[in-house]
């Protein structure tokens, strides 16, 4: 059995002196409440994902030069930090292991992610050979996040030597459902390696990224141990239970005397109890907001409120990861705008105890239009007088972000910017799209369980049919197919890679499958130029799903065809 401390922390990329402060008192805990291990996480000094600061000299050598402190600054217990490790001329994912005072070894990450949000092989070269650290405790390999995700990965080579427990540092982006796919895989690689893995995970948000922690210990036998909370800053030590793994010689392992502090007695493991699909979802967003309106220096968001889902979610999760007194809301009706939406947003923002401002645009949308007439002509009022009102709401919005330094969060959902059903320099104006990656069914989810433990949301806006309210008697449904329907064809193309007839198969249908992927596929110039949203499914837009926005590749009827871009006809 070896004492291990998992410290479960909320790092910010950059923060280099911040960081290494919050390190070293991690580090400092262990060594006070008797662990004979601490693990930080993967790239712990620098934060994660550092991306093109590794390319700046001086980024790099404060970063080992911080490493060199946390390394003096150590004591007993034996500690494990993430850094980035520079060689005459390669970049390498490097975890220190420090002891006594002593930087003891360097491993180097062997595997670089390099698909979804991952480009490492951008930066770094994938390292060679393991060290094994030697005790009368037992024998402790290091390996850094992706290592742990191969069949034949370090993890495995390392127990294959001897290994009894493979400490594991990462910075593991959420989605929804992966903790569950990380403890399957982890038990796989402690059964294959026959020894336990020490699963240390960062925690917060990173501009789209999420990292939820959850850090865990999985015994030898495959079987979860203990468990972190999710979505949480923790810091946890456990017993943990070794493998009796052979030993075995290799010329590329590295074999390092340690000797560990005595421990007394034993410590109860505890069992943290996974969130469920849609709190999991929730409280990342919340997470996620938090941290990039405090890591980017902001004191209050701005939200259009039009009382309808997206806004009031909106509202509700801001409200929830900084506090009511932090959150203003606009309401901005026009002649469109049903009396029910001006008394729902009054309502929300009476519920959330958020302030509420009322900027009527009947005026200034009709000024732009007296503008506009020679331009337009005589046209029957359509798509442009549909969006000019929403460019006059992004207008208020933005000035009262740059008036009062507030930050504006959009509002549209992920099924909304799919199929292009947002406006540029519109309702897509603003700097952080809180809803980008969660599809409008997900949203009415995530409503109803904001509300129960008390109604946030009122029971109004999530019983009426969705309308943007541009014209009169609008809905959603004039120009979507119903979401219900249109959510798993998105789901299936976009997530899935599934093609029009691999969908149909699945029992949708023809015609309405082809129109929706039309409109995701002509809409990718719009998605480019959307803010940054936080990542809660598979295949976000952005990091996740690079499309070209010069595209002939069409599947179905329109193969081949330049995207189509129409307007009406201008009378004189």
């Amino acid at each position: 059995m070896i004492r291990v401390a998992l410290a479960q922390l909320d790092l910010t990329v950059g923060d280099i002196d911040g960081n290494s402060a919050r390190i070293t008192e991690a580090i400092a805990q262990g060594e006070r409440d008797g662990a004979q291990i601490v693990a930080l996480p993967e790239l712990a000094v620098t934060g994660y994902p550092p991306e093109d600061l590794v390319l700046k000299r001086a980024f790099v050598a404060a970063n080992r030069a911080a490493v060199d402190e946390i390394a003096v600054a150590t004591g007993e217990a034996l500690a494990v930090v993430g850094f980035v490790d520079a060689g005459r001329e390669a970049l390498f994912n490097a975890a220190a292991v420090c002891h006594r005072g002593k930087l003891l070894a360097i491993y180097h990450k062997h595997l670089l992610p390099n698909y979804g949000v991952f480009d490492e092989r951008r930066y770094f070269d994938g390292g060679k050979g393991h060290c094994l650290f030697e005790s009368d405790r037992g024998v402790i390999g290091v390996c850094i996040c992706e290592d742990v995700w191969s069949e034949r990965g370090p993890v495995v080579s390392q127990g294959d030597a001897g290994a009894q427990l493979v400490i594991n540092i990462n910075a593991s982006p959420f989605h929804k459902g992966k903790l569950q796919a990380r403890e399957r895989l982890l038990g796989d690689r402690a059964r294959r390696a026959r020894a336990a893995i020490a699963y240390v995970n960062m925690v917060g948000g990173q501009d789209e990224l999420v990292f939820d922690g959850g850090s865990m210990i999985v015994g030898p036998d495959g079987e979860i141990v203990a468990r972190m909370p999710q979505l949480e800053e923790d810091f946890a030590i456990f017993d943990v239970p070794l493998g009796s793994a052979d030993r075995t010689d290799g010329a590329a392992v590295q074999r390092i005397p340690v000797e560990l502090r005595a421990i007394e007695g034993t410590r109860e493991p505890t069992l943290a109890d996974p969130l469920d699909d849609v709190e999991e979802i929730y409280r990342a967003l919340v997470v996620a907001l938090r941290d990039y309106v405090a890591k980017n220096g902001f004191e209050r968001v701005v939200i259009g409120l039009s009382g309808g889902i997206d806004s009031s979610l909106t509202a509700a999760i801001a409200a929830d990861a900084l506090g009511a007194e932090r959150v203003l809301g606009i309401a901005m009706p026009s002649e469109f705008s049903s009396s029910h939406s001006i008394e729902d947003a009054k309502q929300l923002a009476a519920n959330l105890g958020i302030e509420m401002l009322e900027i009527p645009i009947s005026e200034p949308f009709h000024a732009f239009l007296e503008a506009l007439r020679g331009a337009f002509g005589k046209v029957k009022p359509g798509l442009a007088e549909e969006n000019l009102q929403a460019r006059v709401r992004g207008n208020i919005l933005m000035a009262t972000s740059n008036r009062y330094g507030h930050l504006v969060i959009t509002t549209g959902n992920k099924s909304e910017m799919a199929c292009g059903y947002a406006t540029l320099y519109g309702d897509m104006a603003g700097g952080f799209a809180l809803l980008k990656d969660v599809f409008k069914t997900e949203v009415y989810e995530l409503a109803r369980w904001r509300n129960r433990a008390a109604e946030a949301i009122p029971s109004n806006v999530l019983s009426k049919p969705p309308s943007a309210e541009l014209r009169a008697n609008q809905k959603d449904s004039d120009s979507l197919p119903p979401y219900e329907i249109l959510d798993p064809i998105l789901e299936a193309y976009i997530e899935e890679e599934r093609g029009i007839g691999e969908i149909v198969e699945g029992g949708a249908d023809r015609e309405t499958v082809e129109k929706v992927v039309a409109l995701v596929d002509r809409a990718e110039y719009k998605r480019r130029q959307a803010a940054p949203g936080p990542k809660v499914t598979t295949k976000a837009f952005g990091r996740d799903r690079r499309l070209p926005i010069t595209n002939k590749w069409r599947e179905g009827p329109d193969r081949g065809l330049p995207r189509k871009v129409t307007g009406e006809k201008r009378e004189k």
